[in-house]
């Protein structure tokens, strides 16, 4: 986000003398700095809504409970079987983990969508081992 702010102050600096000399340019230019400024104040939204998404996963040997938190929506439970639930991993061509999914009886639960790729990686082999484990012992 931050680069982007840095750019739209550049692209200002830069911008202001060309329009100075080319008058005619100033209606564009100000439509196009306005465009600028709108989209990234809708990402900078976007991200901070996406700050306030969370999730809580706790496992047990004998259930999974899944709390979905978001901004404007009430918290959402809902409880599993370890041994009816399977993990899918969607990856990259690199083989980096890009998705965590819970499959189970009705569909399929994205866990961590909010994460980052290293962080998504950490928490599915931390998440798979745990439920390995949640199996073995029911």
């Amino acid at each position: 986000m931050a680069g982007g702010w840095i750019g739209l102050v550049l692209a200002g600096i830069v911008g202001v003398p060309i329009l100075v000399a080319m008058p005619e340019f100033v209606l564009p230019g100000l439509v196009a700095y306005g465009c600028a400024i709108t989209g990234l104040l809708v990402m900078g939204l976007r991200l901070s809504r996406q700050r306030r998404t969370s999730q809580q996963v706790t496992l047990w040997a004998d259930q999974l409970e899944i709390v979905d938190t978001a901004p404007g929506q009430d918290k959402m439970l809902r409880r599993f079987d370890p041994k009816a639930v399977k993990l899918r991993l969607e990856r990259d061509g690199f083989e980096r983990t890009t998705g965590v999914f819970l499959r189970h009886g009705e569909g399929e639960i994205v866990l961590g969508s909010f994460l980052s790729n290293a962080d998504k990686s950490s928490f599915a082999k931390a998440f798979g081992a745990a439920l390995r484990k949640a199996r073995r012992a029911a």
